[in-house]
């Protein structure tokens, strides 16, 4: 029996945010205070390509702070790919820890089907 699911993202997760880094071949995110334009917010800072300024985490509220300039200084793609990234990687972290198997598959149109075993079986 197959389900569609539409997931609201809400970043809580350290371990899936360096997931979500690595599978956009982003540089490894940091931890602590990060200064923005006007700013400093604390969480975990992900660099995002083209963008002065990183956005920042925070896991404790499932919020990012970030100042791209109303598209100036980081355009607002590169921010929905982290946060996608980012939405497949908590799914298969939670997946697989439930002992489900997970395959991936990326559509033409720029969005990720994820099917989910459960039970693990393929």
């Amino acid at each position: 029996m197959s389900h569609i699911v539409f997931i609201q993202t809400e970043v809580r997760d350290p371990v899936a945010i360096r997931s979500a880094c690595d599978r956009l071949r982003l540089p490894e995110p940091v931890f602590g205070r990060t200064k923005l334009f006007s700013s400093s917010e604390s969480g975990w800072a992900v660099k995002l390509p083209d963008w002065r300024y990183p956005i920042v985490c925070d896991v404790n509220t499932a919020t990012i702070a970030f100042d791209n300039y109303g598209g100036r200084w980081g355009d607002q793609k590169q921010l929905d790919r982290f946060l996608q990234g980012y939405a497949v990687e908590k799914a298969k972290i939670e997946a697989r820890q439930k002992g489900h198997s997970v395959t991936e598959q990326s559509m033409e149109d720029g969005s990720v089907k994820l099917t989910i075993n459960v039970g693990g079986a393929v």
